[in-house]
Protein backbone atom coordinates (compact mmCIF):
# COMPACT_ATOMS: atom_id res chain seq x y z
CA UNK A 1 0.00 0.00 0.00
CA UNK A 2 1.27 3.46 -0.92
CA UNK A 3 2.17 5.81 1.90
CA UNK A 4 0.66 9.31 2.05
CA UNK A 5 4.02 10.77 1.01
CA UNK A 6 4.12 8.51 -2.06
CA UNK A 7 0.50 9.17 -2.96
CA UNK A 8 0.76 12.94 -2.47
CA UNK A 9 4.38 13.96 -3.15
CA UNK A 10 5.55 17.40 -2.06
CA UNK A 11 5.30 20.24 -4.54
CA UNK A 12 8.51 21.17 -6.36
CA UNK A 13 10.34 24.18 -4.96
CA UNK A 14 9.69 26.05 -8.19
CA UNK A 15 5.90 25.72 -7.84
CA UNK A 16 3.97 28.99 -7.63
CA UNK A 17 0.82 28.24 -5.66
CA UNK A 18 -2.42 30.16 -5.25
CA UNK A 19 -5.19 29.31 -2.79
CA UNK A 20 -8.79 30.37 -3.35
CA UNK A 21 -9.75 30.68 0.30
CA UNK A 22 -13.26 30.55 1.69
CA UNK A 23 -14.42 30.11 5.28
CA UNK A 24 -13.42 27.70 8.00
CA UNK A 25 -10.10 26.29 9.18
CA UNK A 26 -9.23 24.38 6.00
CA UNK A 27 -7.72 27.34 4.07
CA UNK A 28 -5.70 28.26 7.16
CA UNK A 29 -4.26 24.75 7.41
CA UNK A 30 -3.48 24.59 3.68
CA UNK A 31 -1.67 27.94 3.77
CA UNK A 32 0.27 26.92 6.90
CA UNK A 33 1.39 23.70 5.20
CA UNK A 34 2.51 25.58 2.10
CA UNK A 35 4.45 28.12 4.15
CA UNK A 36 6.07 25.35 6.19
CA UNK A 37 7.12 23.73 2.91
CA UNK A 38 8.97 26.88 1.86
CA UNK A 39 6.33 28.40 -0.40
CA UNK A 40 4.87 31.92 -0.33
CA UNK A 41 1.40 31.36 -1.75
CA UNK A 42 -0.99 33.86 -3.22
CA UNK A 43 -4.17 33.78 -1.13
CA UNK A 44 -7.30 34.89 -2.96
CA UNK A 45 -9.48 35.55 0.08
CA UNK A 46 -13.19 35.63 -0.70
CA UNK A 47 -14.55 38.72 1.02
CA UNK A 48 -17.09 37.96 3.73
CA UNK A 49 -15.97 34.31 3.88
CA UNK A 50 -12.28 34.13 4.85
CA UNK A 51 -12.89 34.50 8.60
CA UNK A 52 -9.64 32.68 9.44
CA UNK A 53 -7.57 35.67 8.28
CA UNK A 54 -8.06 37.49 11.60
CA UNK A 55 -5.48 35.30 13.34
CA UNK A 56 -3.21 34.73 10.34
CA UNK A 57 0.30 36.09 9.78
CA UNK A 58 -0.39 37.84 6.46
CA UNK A 59 3.32 38.58 5.99
CA UNK A 60 3.79 34.89 5.10
CA UNK A 61 1.73 35.08 1.91
CA UNK A 62 0.44 37.47 -0.75
CA UNK A 63 -3.11 38.49 0.08
CA UNK A 64 -5.49 39.24 -2.78
CA UNK A 65 -8.96 40.10 -1.37
CA UNK A 66 -11.71 39.25 -3.83
CA UNK A 67 -15.48 39.73 -3.89
CA UNK A 68 -17.12 36.43 -4.85
CA UNK A 69 -18.73 38.02 -7.89
CA UNK A 70 -15.29 38.95 -9.32
CA UNK A 71 -13.48 35.63 -8.87
CA UNK A 72 -13.71 34.86 -12.59
CA UNK A 73 -11.57 37.93 -13.35
CA UNK A 74 -8.57 36.56 -11.44
CA UNK A 75 -7.53 33.79 -13.84
CA UNK A 76 -5.55 36.08 -16.21
CA UNK A 77 -3.92 37.72 -13.17
CA UNK A 78 -2.84 34.31 -11.89
CA UNK A 79 -1.35 33.46 -15.27
CA UNK A 80 0.57 36.72 -15.34
CA UNK A 81 1.85 36.01 -11.80
CA UNK A 82 3.28 32.70 -13.01
CA UNK A 83 0.96 30.53 -10.90
CA UNK A 84 1.45 26.81 -11.63
CA UNK A 85 -0.89 25.27 -9.05
CA UNK A 86 -4.26 26.33 -7.61
CA UNK A 87 -5.98 25.02 -4.49
CA UNK A 88 -9.68 25.46 -3.72
CA UNK A 89 -10.24 25.43 0.05
CA UNK A 90 -12.98 26.48 2.44
CA UNK A 91 -16.68 27.10 2.34
CA UNK A 92 -18.74 29.69 0.53
CA UNK A 93 -22.02 30.45 2.28
CA UNK A 94 -23.27 33.09 -0.13
CA UNK A 95 -23.63 32.90 -3.88
CA UNK A 96 -23.51 36.33 -5.52
CA UNK A 97 -26.58 37.42 -7.52
CA UNK A 98 -26.07 36.35 -11.13
CA UNK A 99 -26.49 39.92 -12.41
CA UNK A 100 -23.56 41.08 -10.28
CA UNK A 101 -21.14 38.38 -11.46
CA UNK A 102 -18.34 39.80 -13.60
CA UNK A 103 -16.80 37.60 -16.29
CA UNK A 104 -13.61 38.15 -18.23
CA UNK A 105 -13.71 37.59 -21.99
CA UNK A 106 -11.91 34.28 -21.58
CA UNK A 107 -14.54 32.94 -19.20
CA UNK A 108 -17.35 34.49 -21.26
CA UNK A 109 -16.28 32.41 -24.26
CA UNK A 110 -16.46 29.26 -22.12
CA UNK A 111 -19.88 30.23 -20.73
CA UNK A 112 -21.97 27.81 -22.84
CA UNK A 113 -19.97 24.86 -21.45
CA UNK A 114 -20.22 26.18 -17.89
CA UNK A 115 -23.99 26.70 -18.18
CA UNK A 116 -24.44 23.19 -19.55
CA UNK A 117 -22.34 21.83 -16.68
CA UNK A 118 -24.34 23.82 -14.11
CA UNK A 119 -27.50 22.13 -15.38
CA UNK A 120 -25.96 18.85 -14.19
CA UNK A 121 -25.61 20.15 -10.62
CA UNK A 122 -22.92 21.66 -8.42
CA UNK A 123 -20.47 18.81 -9.02
CA UNK A 124 -20.84 19.14 -12.77
CA UNK A 125 -20.12 22.85 -12.54
CA UNK A 126 -17.05 22.26 -10.33
CA UNK A 127 -15.62 19.79 -12.82
CA UNK A 128 -16.19 22.24 -15.68
CA UNK A 129 -14.59 25.13 -13.79
CA UNK A 130 -11.56 23.00 -12.89
CA UNK A 131 -11.22 21.83 -16.49
CA UNK A 132 -11.33 25.45 -17.67
CA UNK A 133 -8.63 26.50 -15.20
CA UNK A 134 -6.40 23.59 -16.17
CA UNK A 135 -6.84 24.40 -19.86
CA UNK A 136 -4.91 27.59 -19.06
CA UNK A 137 -1.91 25.66 -17.79
CA UNK A 138 -2.67 25.87 -14.05
CA UNK A 139 -2.95 22.54 -12.25
CA UNK A 140 -5.78 22.36 -9.71
CA UNK A 141 -5.04 20.46 -6.49
CA UNK A 142 -7.26 19.33 -3.66
CA UNK A 143 -6.55 20.52 -0.12
CA UNK A 144 -5.76 16.90 0.78
CA UNK A 145 -2.98 16.84 -1.82
CA UNK A 146 -1.29 19.77 -0.07
CA UNK A 147 -2.01 18.63 3.50
CA UNK A 148 -2.58 14.84 3.42
CA UNK A 149 -2.16 14.76 7.20
CA UNK A 150 -5.73 16.10 7.38
CA UNK A 151 -7.16 12.93 5.81
CA UNK A 152 -9.19 10.75 8.17
CA UNK A 153 -7.44 7.51 9.18
CA UNK A 154 -9.29 4.21 9.16
CA UNK A 155 -10.68 2.88 12.42
CA UNK A 156 -11.80 4.27 15.77
CA UNK A 157 -10.02 7.49 16.75
CA UNK A 158 -11.57 8.00 20.19
CA UNK A 159 -11.60 6.22 23.53
CA UNK A 160 -15.34 5.72 23.10
CA UNK A 161 -16.18 2.81 20.82
CA UNK A 162 -19.43 2.29 18.90
CA UNK A 163 -21.87 -0.25 20.31
CA UNK A 164 -23.51 -2.94 18.18
CA UNK A 165 -26.57 -0.70 17.72
CA UNK A 166 -24.30 2.18 16.65
CA UNK A 167 -22.78 0.02 13.93
CA UNK A 168 -26.25 -0.50 12.47
CA UNK A 169 -26.77 3.26 12.54
CA UNK A 170 -23.43 3.79 10.80
CA UNK A 171 -24.37 1.34 8.06
CA UNK A 172 -27.80 2.91 7.55
CA UNK A 173 -26.44 6.46 7.57
CA UNK A 174 -23.64 5.53 5.17
CA UNK A 175 -26.08 3.98 2.69
CA UNK A 176 -28.37 7.02 2.90
CA UNK A 177 -25.48 9.46 2.48
CA UNK A 178 -24.31 7.68 -0.65
CA UNK A 179 -27.84 7.67 -2.02
CA UNK A 180 -28.31 11.43 -1.68
CA UNK A 181 -24.77 11.92 -2.91
CA UNK A 182 -25.64 10.10 -6.13
CA UNK A 183 -28.40 12.68 -6.59
CA UNK A 184 -25.93 15.54 -5.89
CA UNK A 185 -27.98 16.65 -2.88
CA UNK A 186 -25.56 16.40 0.05
CA UNK A 187 -22.81 14.42 1.77
CA UNK A 188 -24.27 13.46 5.14
CA UNK A 189 -27.08 11.47 6.70
CA UNK A 190 -28.18 10.62 10.24
CA UNK A 191 -29.55 7.28 11.37
CA UNK A 192 -31.24 6.39 14.66
CA UNK A 193 -32.45 2.93 15.59
CA UNK A 194 -30.95 1.40 12.46
CA UNK A 195 -32.73 3.61 9.93
CA UNK A 196 -32.04 6.94 8.28
CA UNK A 197 -34.03 9.78 9.83
CA UNK A 198 -32.46 12.97 8.43
CA UNK A 199 -30.61 13.81 5.21
CA UNK A 200 -28.36 16.75 4.43
CA UNK A 201 -29.85 19.32 2.09
CA UNK A 202 -28.90 22.77 0.96
CA UNK A 203 -28.38 23.85 4.60
CA UNK A 204 -25.19 21.75 4.91
CA UNK A 205 -24.02 19.54 7.76
CA UNK A 206 -24.38 22.23 10.44
CA UNK A 207 -27.97 22.80 9.41
CA UNK A 208 -28.66 19.07 9.34
CA UNK A 209 -27.40 18.61 12.89
CA UNK A 210 -29.36 21.62 14.08
CA UNK A 211 -32.48 20.16 12.47
CA UNK A 212 -31.79 16.84 14.21
CA UNK A 213 -32.01 18.58 17.59
CA UNK A 214 -35.59 19.55 16.80
CA UNK A 215 -36.44 16.05 15.55
CA UNK A 216 -35.66 14.51 18.93
CA UNK A 217 -39.15 15.44 20.12
CA UNK A 218 -40.82 14.13 16.97
CA UNK A 219 -43.37 11.41 17.66
CA UNK A 220 -41.52 8.72 15.71
CA UNK A 221 -38.24 9.48 17.49
CA UNK A 222 -39.49 10.37 20.96
CA UNK A 223 -37.77 8.23 23.55
CA UNK A 224 -35.06 7.02 21.15
CA UNK A 225 -31.48 7.89 22.00
CA UNK A 226 -28.07 7.72 20.36
CA UNK A 227 -27.76 7.64 16.57
CA UNK A 228 -24.89 8.47 14.23
CA UNK A 229 -24.06 10.89 11.43
CA UNK A 230 -21.96 9.78 8.47
CA UNK A 231 -20.30 12.00 5.86
CA UNK A 232 -18.95 10.60 2.61
CA UNK A 233 -17.84 11.62 -0.85
CA UNK A 234 -20.56 11.76 -3.48
CA UNK A 235 -20.14 8.87 -5.96
CA UNK A 236 -19.31 11.22 -8.86
CA UNK A 237 -17.77 14.02 -6.79
CA UNK A 238 -14.77 16.04 -7.89
CA UNK A 239 -12.58 15.35 -4.86
CA UNK A 240 -10.36 18.39 -5.44
CA UNK A 241 -13.14 20.60 -4.11
CA UNK A 242 -15.67 20.23 -1.30
CA UNK A 243 -14.26 17.04 0.20
CA UNK A 244 -16.30 15.95 3.26
CA UNK A 245 -14.93 17.68 6.35
CA UNK A 246 -15.50 17.50 10.09
CA UNK A 247 -13.96 19.35 13.02
CA UNK A 248 -14.65 20.52 16.57
CA UNK A 249 -17.85 22.31 15.52
CA UNK A 250 -19.18 19.04 14.09
CA UNK A 251 -18.57 17.27 17.38
CA UNK A 252 -20.28 20.03 19.39
CA UNK A 253 -23.31 19.97 17.10
CA UNK A 254 -23.50 16.15 17.10
CA UNK A 255 -23.43 16.14 20.91
CA UNK A 256 -26.14 18.82 21.04
CA UNK A 257 -28.23 16.68 18.67
CA UNK A 258 -27.97 13.73 21.06
CA UNK A 259 -25.93 11.55 18.71
CA UNK A 260 -23.54 8.84 19.85
CA UNK A 261 -20.89 9.41 17.22
CA UNK A 262 -19.60 10.50 13.84
CA UNK A 263 -18.43 8.41 10.91
CA UNK A 264 -16.41 9.57 7.89
CA UNK A 265 -14.81 7.83 4.94
CA UNK A 266 -11.19 6.99 5.72
CA UNK A 267 -8.78 8.56 3.26
CA UNK A 268 -11.58 10.48 1.55
CA UNK A 269 -12.59 12.94 4.28
CA UNK A 270 -10.78 15.71 6.13
CA UNK A 271 -10.54 16.21 9.89
CA UNK A 272 -9.68 19.75 10.92
CA UNK A 273 -7.92 20.36 14.25
CA UNK A 274 -7.60 16.60 14.69
CA UNK A 275 -6.33 16.62 18.29
CA UNK A 276 -9.03 19.06 19.41
CA UNK A 277 -11.73 17.15 17.53
CA UNK A 278 -10.82 13.82 19.17
CA UNK A 279 -10.35 15.40 22.60
CA UNK A 280 -13.75 17.07 22.39
CA UNK A 281 -15.40 13.82 21.30
CA UNK A 282 -13.82 12.00 24.24
CA UNK A 283 -15.01 14.74 26.57
CA UNK A 284 -18.61 14.30 25.38
CA UNK A 285 -18.42 10.50 25.14
CA UNK A 286 -18.83 10.40 21.37
CA UNK A 287 -17.00 8.06 19.02
CA UNK A 288 -15.32 9.17 15.81
CA UNK A 289 -14.58 6.46 13.27
CA UNK A 290 -12.97 6.30 9.84
CA UNK A 291 -14.94 3.88 7.69
CA UNK A 292 -13.37 1.74 4.98
CA UNK A 293 -14.89 3.04 1.71
CA UNK A 294 -14.37 -0.21 -0.19
CA UNK A 295 -15.97 -2.38 2.50
CA UNK A 296 -18.98 -0.07 2.75
CA UNK A 297 -19.42 0.32 -1.01
CA UNK A 298 -19.74 -3.44 -1.30
CA UNK A 299 -22.80 -3.53 0.93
Amino acid sequence: MMTQAEKYPALPESARVAVVAGSGALPRDVVRTLVKGGHRPIVIAIEGEADWLDGANVAEFELWPAPAERLALFLPKLQRAGVTHLVLAGGVSRRPPILKVRLGWDVFRALPKLVAAYAKGDDGLLRAVIAHIESKGIRVLGAHEIAPELLAPEGIMTRTKPKASDKKDLEAAYAAARMIGALDIGQAAIAVGGRAVALEGIEGTAGLLDRMRGLRDHGRLAGKSRGAIVKCVKPEQEERADMPTIGPDTIRAAHAAGLAGVGVEAGRSLILDYATTVELADKHGLFVIGLDPEANHER
